[in-house]
């Protein structure tokens, strides 16, 4: 997935995300199916040519699908690509009225559980779909995130997106003694073995993360439940409350080289030294050497490999391998359905299929860019035969996946991105000494109570 957002453009969507959180919807009652009355053997048989499919989203992605597309069905795509900041404010307005609306859209894990409940999607549950049948075909939470309150499909996804622990090989050969994914995955495995590697690792004048923030994926799933539960009280898990102490842990045993996520520090430590305490200042390619530092690892997701690693990378191309960390985690995704006021749900629908169902599209598409797939049947064939020169041969695929199993379905839910982003906030006025403990975790639940007026905080 094709996503390296700054902190920037994550504040702005979250202010977005806020504003679309009333009870409007759409006039769908989850069976708006009377316009579209195709079978499947009624879609094999319709010619397309000349048809338009309009279909908005917010990367690049469907870029070469759209032209495997329109080459097997004579059609033509009007991609509208809007940037993820503008989303849901530029989406909406169309949505909402049908004006300009298109027949396709794509929606990012920020603003999934909002989009499912509130009748934009088709229901796919429903005649003539019934992807209901599909669900053993899935890994399990891909296939549950696309679905709304009552148990109905409105979107599917083609990919996983579950996370590890990156890390430089030479760096872990050196003071660790090995490069093994899994031994330096046993020395990952909790927060007690993770801050003694941290120790070895500064010891050796390594860092062992960029920044504090590389640990609140860990928080967050190590004891999996949603942030607000079915009597709409917030969910403090002692995980989460750890949180706090972790990331206070690395500020003080300096573990970390103060590279901000999304800085230019953190994406240059991915290649070489960078200056110690760099912040969001350019980076100084005529730092004392006295006062640099190297990152061992950085805790990405799939896409992170392909998107985030790999263009920032020369130096050290081939010297990473990906691990497990204390707790199994997910990061992003991209999901698509049909818009439920289309007018051309029939080519819709073949798009979607061809997206997320079809063996020798997806195949290819795996191949190709090494997209980590929730379509079971084609990542049984092939998980066995990759090998990531950038991570030195490792199979980072089978990894994946294995980790893919560990994540708990029903987790998700439409508040995750504000109180994830004001949790963060709290945490790093704590680390920063400029409240205690107590006094950050009160700030917390009156600012979630100031956002969300309906949830019972602590």
């Amino acid at each position: 997935m094709k996503k390296v957002l700054s902190m920037f453009l994550l504040i702005l969507l979250v202010g977005v995300i806020a504003g679309c959180s009333d009870d409007s919807s759409t006039s769908d009652n989850g069976n708006n199916t009377d316009n579209n009355t195709n079978t499947e053997e009624n879609n094999e048989e319709k010619d397309y040519s000349g048809e338009v499919l309009k279909v908005w989203s917010f990367t690049d992605e469907l870029e070469d699908p759209i032209t495997t597309f329109e080459e097997r069905n004579g059609s033509t795509v009007e991609l509208t690509i809007v940037p993820i900041a503008d989303y849901p404010t530029k989406l909406r307005p169309a949505l909402e009225s049908g004006v300009g609306a298109p027949d396709v859209f794509t929606g990012e894990i920020a603003f999934l559980k909002e989009w499912t409940d509130r009748g934009y999607w088709e229901n796919l549950s429903a005649d003539p779909y019934n992807v209901d049948e599909w669900e053993d075909d899935y890994v399990p939470y891909v296939f549950d995130l696309g679905k709304d309150s009552e148990g109905n499909v409105r979107a599917l996804s083609w990919q996983t997106t579950p996370g590890g622990i990156f890390y430089r090989r030479s760096i872990a050969e050196e003071v660790l003694g090995t490069d093994d994914p899994a031994e330096v995955g046993e020395m990952m495995s909790s927060w007690d073995k993770m801050f003694e590697t941290g120790d070895k690792l500064k010891e050796a004048g390594y860092r062992l993360f960029p920044d504090e923030g590389a640990i609140r994926w860990f928080s967050k799933s190590e004891d999996p439940q949603p942030w607000v539960n079915e009597d709409n009280e917030l969910v403090m898990t002692e995980a989460k409350l750890n949180y706090f102490d972790h990331a206070k842990t690395l500020r003080e045993k300096d573990y970390t080289a103060f590279a901000p996520e999304w800085s230019p520090s953190w994406f240059a430590a991915m290649d070489g030294p960078v200056a110690y305490n760099g912040g969001w200042d350019e980076v100084d390619s005529e730092a004392s050497k006295d006062n640099q530092t190297e990152v061992f690892s950085y805790a990405l997701p799939t896409w992170g490999l392909h998107s985030v690693l790999k263009p920032n990378v020369e130096e050290t191309n081939g010297d990473w391998a990906v691990t497990s960390g204390p707790a199994p985690y997910f990061w992003g995704g991209t999901w698509v359905g049909i818009y439920s006021g289309s007018e051309n749900k029939d080519l819709a629908w073949e798009f979607v299929k061809m997206m997320t169902h079809d063996e020798e599209f997806l195949t290819d598409w795996a191949l190709e860019t090494g997209d980590v797939l929730s379509y079971l049947p084609v990542t049984d064939e092939i998980k066995g035969d990759f090998s990531e020169p950038f991570l030195d041969g490792q199979n980072n695929y089978e990894f994946f996946l294995e980790e893919s199993k560990k994540i708990e379905p029903g987790i998700v839910t439409k508040y995750d991105q504000q109180i994830d982003t004001l949790l963060g906030s709290k945490v790093i006025d704590y680390v920063d000494g400029k409240v205690t403990k107590e006094e950050a975790l009160e700030e917390f639940y009156k600012a979630v109570k100031n956002a969300y007026p309906e949830i019972k905080t602590p």
